[in-house]
C-alpha cells in the first residue's frame, strides 16, 4: 500500500485543459476529421448521375397518373387470375418440362465448353499470353450480351424452336462459368503444380492431376447456381420463340387471359424453387454442414 501512495504521488497531474505537462511526457493526439471534403472527380460524376436521372424522368413519361393508376391495374389482374385456371394444365406442364431440359442441355453443353475455355484464359494454364487475353476478351463479349438477344438471334440462325434456346443457354454459360473457372485456376497454388511438373509430366497431366482437383468444388458451385440462372432464363427466351413455357405466357398476357398466367407464373415459382433446394442439398453434401456453420 505504501509503495502505491508513493506512485500516486509521483504521477504528473493534468492542467486545466486536461493535458499532460511537456515535461518528456507524450501528448495527447488530436481526434482525427469526421468529415473531409470529395474530390471533384467524385462531384461531377455525382452531377452526371443526378443529370441523367433528372433527364430520364423527364423523357420516359413518368407521372403521377400513371402509377396511382397501378393499384386498380393490378387488382384487375389479381381478380382475374384468381383461381387459376387447370383446364390446360397437362399442355403447360409439358412445356414447363420443355423449358427444364433447355436448362439442363443448355448448362451441361456451356459447363463442359467452359472448362477448355477456361484453361486458356488462366494465365497459369494458358499456351501463350496474348491467347489468355484474347479469351478474357470472348468471355467478356459473351456475358455482355443478355441471353434474350442471345435468343433472338439463334432463333434467326436456326428458326423457331428449343434448339435456339439450347443455344443461347449455352453460350450464356460459357461467359459466365468460364470467367470464374479461370479465376479458380489462377487461384491454385504453385506448390502442386510444381511437384507434378518436378516428375516430368506434361501439361495435360498437371490439368488433369493437380488443377482440376484443386478447383472441383468450386466448379461445382458455379455450375449449379448457372444451371438455376438458366432456369431461370429459359422460362423467358420462350418469348422470343426459343421454346419452352415463354412460348405459353407471352399468348395469355396478350390475350388478357390472367388466369393461365397465372397458372404458368405458379409452375415456373415451383421449379425454380425446387432448383434452388436441390442446389443447396447438394452443395451442403458437398462442402459439409460444419464449413456451412457459423
Amino acid at each position: 500500500m505504501k509503495t502505491m501512495l508513493q506512485h500516486t504521488e509521483a504521477a504528473p497531474e493534468a492542467d486545466g485543459s486536461g493535458s499532460i505537462p511537456a515535461d518528456g511526457a507524450a501528448a495527447v493526439p488530436s481526434p482525427p476529421s469526421r468529415w473531409r471534403a470529395p474530390r471533384w472527380s467524385s462531384m461531377v460524376i455525382l452531377a452526371v448521375l443526378l443529370g441523367l436521372a433528372v433527364n430520364g424522368l423527364w423523357r420516359m413519361d413518368i407521372s403521377m397518373q400513371r402509377l396511382l393508376r397501378a393499384p386498380e391495374n393490378l387488382w384487375q389482374f389479381a381478380t382475374g387470375a384468381f383461381p387459376p385456371n387447370l383446364d390446360r394444365g397437362s399442355n403447360l406442364a409439358w412445356a414447363m418440362l420443355e423449358t427444364l431440359e433447355i436448362a439442363i442441355i443448355g448448362t451441361v453443353i456451356g459447363v463442359v465448353l467452359s472448362v477448355p475455355v477456361a484453361l486458356l484464359a488462366a494465365q497459369n494454364t494458358t499456351p501463350f499470353l496474348p491467347v489468355a487475353w484474347a479469351m478474357r476478351f470472348v468471355l467478356t463479349t459473351l456475358r455482355s450480351v443478355p441471353d434474350l438477344v442471345w435468343a433472338l438471334i439463334f432463333v434467326m440462325a436456326v428458326g423457331l424452336g428449343p434448339l435456339a434456346g439450347i443455344l443461347a443457354i449455352a453460350v450464356d454459360v460459357i461467359g459466365f462459368a468460364g470467367r470464374f473457372f479461370a479465376e479458380r485456376i489462377e487461384e491454385v497454388e504453385r506448390g502442386p503444380l510444381d511437384a507434378v511438373r518436378s516428375t516430368g509430366a506434361n501439361a495435360i497431366s498437371v490439368v488433369v492431376t493437380a488443377i482440376l482437383p484443386a478447383s472441383f468444388a468450386s466448379f461445382t458451385a458455379t455450375s449449379l447456381y448457372c444451371l438455376e440462372k438458366s432456369i431461370r432464363g429459359a422460362t423467358i427466351l420462350g418469348m422470343v420463340g426459343a421454346g419452352g413455357i415463354g412460348m405459353e405466357l407471352t399468348p395469355a398476357f396478350t390475350l388478357r387471359q390472367w388466369d393461365t398466367a397465372m397458372t404458368i407464373i405458379i409452375m415456373i415459382l415451383i421449379v425454380v424453387v425446387l432448383a434452388e433446394q436441390l442446389s443447396s442439398m447438394v452443395r451442403r453434401r458437398m462442402l459439409g454442414a460444419d464449413q456451412l456453420m457459423r
